[in-house]
């Protein structure tokens, strides 16, 4: 009765391990929390005078606080997300390269997340000329949905396609990930930091 649980968490790592090693899986992590740690204390340096002035110094460092709390969150589930992914690698692909891959992927889709979100904080709409040649296609939405997906499909198959073939895109990125590690370690330690504030803001 006491080896069932010993045998599912066995058959889980061996699942886990058959695509990434310990290491692996924790490089990918740190590069899926880079971008939205980052993104999260821009923000927050973005609004902290306006919170500062609006009640005082102690609030705003409290919703910083909280948003990097999220942001620990939301890295969590983002990871779970690419390493799922990732299974849809070929299994004949060496660990470091399929890190590789879904951390170029990772940065991708994180980058066009902050974009969307800077379009609408920063309220400016589409040039004239786009809309113009929008409404002028007789079809704005559909013609606005195929420049998107072919926009962005081409962001996501280029740099895959670099990592798959060039020796030289994967060393690249094999280098950003040691640099970003290093500062996204950082970013975990102010989570920390974050958690212990808001534990205390709660007592």
């Amino acid at each position: 009765m006491e080896r069932a649980p010993q045998k599912v968490r066995s058959g889980f790592a061996a699942w886990i391990t058959r695509r990434y090693t310990r290491q692996g899986l924790w490089s990918l992590f740190l590069m899926c929390a880079f971008p939205l740690h980052a993104w999260t204390l821009i923000l927050a340096f973005r609004d902290i005078s306006w919170l500062t002035d609006r009640t005082n110094a102690w609030d705003a460092v409290g919703v910083t606080s909280y948003g990097l709390v999220f942001a620990f969150v939301e890295s969590l589930v983002f990871f779970a997300l690419v390493v799922l992914l990732g299974y849809l690698v070929p299994g004949s692909w060496e660990v470091n390269r399929r890190v590789a891959l879904m951390t170029a992927l990772a940065l991708v889709a994180s980058l066009w997340a902050m974009l969307e979100q800077l379009f609408f904080l920063v309220g400016t709409g589409f040039p004239g000329w786009f809309v113009g040649f929008l409404v002028g296609s007789g079809h704005p939405a559909r013609v606005f949905i195929v420049l998107l997906v072919g926009v962005v499909g081409l962001t996501v198959l280029v740099p895959a396609l670099l990592v798959m073939r060039s020796e030289r895109a994967y060393r690249s990125v094999r280098g950003l990930i040691d640099r970003l590690s290093i500062l996204t370690m950082f970013y975990l330690v102010l989570d920390v930091i974050g958690l212990v504030i808001v534990i205390i803001r709660n007592i």
